[in-house]
């Protein structure tokens, strides 16, 4: 059985970290049961509303996709705040999901210089929580960098 990693100064902003994560994982379930008019809330696109609208499986498949995926982000996280077994590639994992994170909220920035008409309230809002999300698990893997460090294995 894997070690757990010890608590360090990073495993409080990686639970909240994780809970985000899961948050948002169990927002992208609701979407799902919530039909079109939840995909238009959460700023999916009116496409994906109206096949969602249509009964077609392609707007669920990608939204339970995307829940999965951020499921093992918040895994990954809890991982790194020492409160489940030590996952594979832990820091590398955990700095890809923080430039993911932080590259998804920053993208507002550009959108401002460049294209200004595009950005709207929910497109700002939504950029200024990512960034939140990114900022909670990049400062947590930096606070925890020593002790997410692979174990040493030592032979005999």
């Amino acid at each position: 059985m894997r070690a757990r990693i010890a608590s360090s100064a990073g495993s409080p902003l990686l639970l909240v970290g994780a809970a985000l994560s899961l948050l948002a994982a169990l927002l992208h379930l609701a979407t799902i049961a919530g039909g079109p008019e939840w995909y238009r809330f959460f700023g999916a696109g009116e496409d994906m509303a109206q096949s969602a609208a249509r009964g077609e499986w392609r707007p669920a498949l990608i939204t339970l996709a995307i829940a999965a995926i951020l499921g093992i982000w918040a895994l990954y996280a809890l991982s790194g705040a020492g409160r489940t077994r030590r996952l594979p590639l832990l820091r590398t994992v955990l700095v890809a999901i923080s430039a993911v994170y932080l590259a998804r909220g920053l993208i507002l920035v550009p959108m401002l210089v460049l294209k200004p008409s595009l950005v709207d309230g929910f497109t700002l809002w939504s950029s200024l929580i990512v960034l939140a999300y990114g900022l909670a698990y990049a400062i947590g893997t930096a606070l925890a960098w020593r002790a997410l460090a692979p174990p040493v294995r030592r032979e005999m």
